[in-house]
């Protein structure tokens, strides 16, 4: 077994892999840029050498400073863990090189994988069924016009080194073709350094569905079944699953045996991703489903993948880098129940899903399930990396269970003041069609509006922030209530403001509420909305917009002028509240009628508390 391990990567996947490496009693070797000086992985790991500012490039996309590190600490291996340097050949070559154990594929079979046609080609050769398009090396733009309008549109102009969603862009006619390839190229050009591109048949309804690989370097080739990707926002991944729903044990069964042919075809080493696209317009078969990409190297998702197999794919790199026979034969490995992973992103959907950083205050996650992460509260979110924060992973007997349980998760996460997309995956897993197995890689597009927190928080929000501010000591008459009446019951309407705006609603106390640097929070359904007493307005005409005529200062009233119903001139005095002996009269903010009035002649009041409420004239 490898003695010591340099791991050359940063976040929850650096964790992941001191986890099981420290349980299998390997000496483990952070490296981290200036950014990461102080975060959970670089204080987990046995030791750890600064390589850099934080610009990846810099840092962890420096391989000379990587190994310049593993030689100064006597690291026996490198682990590159996925993104950075995990699919470069030219630093899998260093490693080996240096005489260290690369624990990643074989830089041949990175090459021969990491250019698209070329993967294609190798996968024909193999028999493997491929998405009809067109591969050739003619470039221009006339040849792929031609190309696009005999595959037929919609049509699928893909980089040729491309991944992660760059420099992919789909094509309907014919008239939007050459606007789409140069944009198409400038990506690929700025992304990957080369502006080649493949034409592929657009498949409708398509699912991603890929299944999991490993090889060893006694010929040995197994797959551990397949996964579900098909929950996409703009081709990143949002939630996987495994199995994956609506797959038949005979399309299982043909879609394997590709994958394994595939492994086989580039002589595969280690973990590997074979990349499948599926038509799901008439269920899941294996004559519609054509090989997409692999990826060479751990996926992000490899999780779904442990939990219904109960096997640690960390574990089995490392002992296939050190030149052990795969752990397991394909007859050992089974399916046991469904398993779920949601990414939470520090991002906001309310603003076009935009990456959020900041300080982490307040971060608190689901304990009953597994969860990857490389953060903790009081942690820093900056731009310079992958606004991944953590990984949601559920397993359970039933999708249905799996779902619920990923539901219930994602609505019980806090996060604060960083923005994140907890809300939207708890309302992505429970969606109908979600549940049903209704999906494909368009699912978010099409239900992103009901999918995204909406911009005014719902009654059960306002309820829930009004209950909030009810007092806990009940023989408070001054408290959060609207009105007291001296001869009359105590009102259960509370004035509440959230955001901007001043809501008058009866009290149903839901939620989480949490007081957080100041600042009262209200965690619902993974979402989270700031809320407080209504501020006081100065002066004795009501500044807001919305009408809300607030009491100044706690005291008494001893005048009521308005009647609910009456129209009222702007500067007109609706009552007058004593306090300190003193009388203010509190008038109309604007030409209206009066809609509620809340308290009567001798009620006690408390400063903010909603006295009227005026609705302006049309």
């Amino acid at each position: 077994m490898i003695e010591s391990l340099l791991i050359a990567n940063r976040g929850e996947i650096a964790r992941r892999i001191i986890r099981t490496a420290r349980r299998l009693g390997i000496r483990t070797i952070a490296v981290y840029s200036d950014a990461d000086a102080h975060a959970l992985f670089v204080r987990e790991a046995d030791q750890a050498v600064r390589i850099g500012p934080p610009a990846p490039k810099e840092s962890y996309l420096d391989g000379a400073r990587i190994l310049a590190a593993a030689k100064d600490t006597g690291a026996k291996a490198i682990h590159p863990g996925y993104g950075f340097l995990s699919e470069n050949a030219e630093f899998a070559e260093a490693v080996v090189k240096a005489g260290l154990i690369w624990v990643g594929a074989p830089p041949a079979a990175i090459r021969a994988m990491g250019l698209k046609d070329r993967a294609k080609e190798i996968m024909q050769k193999a028999g493997v069924p491929v998405t009809p398009g067109y591969l050739g090396a003619d470039q221009s733009r006339e040849r792929l016009a031609r190309e696009a309008a005999k595959i037929g549109y919609p049509v699928l102009i893909k980089a040729v080194a491309g991944g992660g969603g760059k420099g992919m862009r789909r094509v309907d006619e014919g008239a939007a073709f050459d606007t789409a390839l140069q944009s198409c190229k400038r990506e690929a050009s700025a992304a990957f350094g080369d502006d080649r591109v493949l034409i592929e048949k657009y498949v409708e309804s398509p699912r991603h569905i890929e299944v999991q690989v490993f090889g060893d370097s006694h010929g040995n080739v197994v797959h551990l079944f397949e996964r579900d990707c098909s929950m996409q926002r703009r081709h990143q991944k949002v939630i996987e699953e495994a199995p994956a729903p609506g797959m038949d044990e005979a399309t299982r069964a043909s879609l394997t045996a590709a994958a394994v042919k595939a492994a086989k075809a580039v002589s595969y080493v280690g973990a590997g991703t074979i990349e499948f696209i599926a038509d799901g317009s008439r269920g899941l078969s294996a004559d519609r489903i054509w090989f997409m990409e692999m990826n060479t190297r751990l996926q992000v998702e490899h999780p779904v993948t442990e939990m219904i197999t109960g096997e640690d794919l960390v574990e089995w790199q490392l002992r296939v880098a050190a030149g052990e026979a795969l752990p397991k034969k394909q007859s050992e490995l089974t399916i046991q129940g469904w398993a779920m992973e949601a990414r939470l992103y520090a991002e906001n959907p309310a603003t076009g899903f935009l990456p959020s950083t900041g300080r982490l205050d307040h971060l608190q996650f689901p304990s009953d399930i597994r969860i990857d992460t490389g953060v903790e509260e009081g942690d820093q979110v900056t731009p310079d990396y992958d606004p991944l924060l953590a990984k949601l992973i559920v397993h359970a007997p039933s999708r249905s269970e799996a779902a619920t349980k990923l539901a219930a998760a994602c609505r019980d996460v806090e996060v604060w003041p960083v923005k994140t997309n907890a809300g939207f995956l708890a309302r992505a897993a429970s969606h109908p069609d979600f549940l049903h197995g209704g999906i494909d890689t368009g699912f978010i597009a099409r239900h992103t509006a009901s999918l995204v927190r909406p911009s005014e928080p719902p009654a059960v929000v306002i309820a829930a922030a009004a209950a909030a501010l009810l007092p806990q000591d009940k023989t408070d008459p001054w408290a959060a209530l609207t009105g007291f009446r001296a001869a009359g019951p105590v009102q259960s309407q509370v004035a509440v403001e959230i955001g901007d705006r001043i809501y008058l609603a009866e009290t149903m106390p839901g939620g989480m509420v949490r007081h957080v640097d100041g600042a009262d929070l209200l965690f619902l359904d993974g979402d989270v909305w700031p809320f407080s007493s209504p501020r006081p307005r100065s002066g004795g005409e009501a500044e807001a917009s919305d009408g809300m005529v607030l009491a100044p200062m706690p005291g008494a009233v001893v005048l009521v002028d308005a009647a609910k119903g009456n129209k009222v001139k702007r500067g007109e005095r609706l009552l007058v509240l004593q306090a300190m002996k003193m009388e203010y009269s509190l008038v109309a903010p604007f030409d209206g009628t009066v809609t509620d009035l809340t308290v009567s002649t001798g009620s006690q009041v408390k400063e903010g508390a909603l006295l009227a409420r005026i609705e302006k004239a049309g």
